[in-house]
């Protein structure tokens, strides 16, 4: 009898086991993470220059295996100032768009996509020097989920100045002025030594 008993506890506890491990397997592949590496795709440029008081597009493009809608389609920005590792939320759409209400890019940061057309780009405009640093794009579409965002690393270089057009253009005008002259002291040359001959030989 005992030895009946212990074969039945043991069968059971192997069921058991087999039940858990079952059960485990069937979650883990329903858990929407499952789908990170299947679905969503995001691409942008990995660095953009940018003259300070002007316009950029900052472009976010994306692909996934489910169909694409407002509904369920969110994209979120964020940025990272050069040599700094937090990064701030500046932009997040999800049916309409969310502008940021305060802060650096408050009146700076607009929407320019359209998520059916897997489009999730902002402009920002009048870019400033403060804006120097890393612009990240995520986005989701449950149950795709970006695990990794887009980066795009921009730069803010300054504006040419008149003075420096004004330098340029007398630079570029003068380097004109002396081939003309070189040119035109070659061509007399020529003809100098031309007429010189004619008369030697008359």
């Amino acid at each position: 009898m005992i030895c009946i008993s212990t074969d039945r506890s043991s069968s059971f506890f192997l069921m058991s086991r087999v039940w858990i491990y079952l059960v485990s397997a069937l979650c883990a592949l329903l858990s929407p993470g499952i789908y990170q590496a299947e679905g969503m795709e995001v691409f942008t440029s990995s660095e953009l220059e940018a003259i300070n008081g002007t316009n950029v597009l900052l472009k976010c493009t994306f692909k996934s295996t489910y169909p694409l809608s407002e509904d369920t389609t969110t994209v979120s920005w964020s940025f990272r100032p050069v040599g700094q590792t937090a990064e701030e939320s500046i932009f997040y759409y999800h049916q309409t768009s969310f502008p940021p209400f305060s802060g650096l890019f408050k009146n700076h940061a607009v929407w320019s996509g359209n998520v059916v057309k897997g489009d999730g780009s902002i402009r920002l405009q009048n870019v400033q020097f403060t804006f120097n640093g890393t612009f990240s794009c995520q986005v989701r579409n449950p149950p795709d989920i970006q695990g990794i965002a887009g980066e795009i690393s921009l730069k803010v270089v300054s504006k040419v100045s008149n003075s420096e057009i004004a330098i340029l253009a007398i630079a570029v005008g003068g380097s004109i002025g002396i081939i003309l002259l070189i040119l035109i002291i070659y061509v007399f040359v020529r003809l100098f030594r031309r007429n010189k001959i004619y008369s030697v030989l008359v």
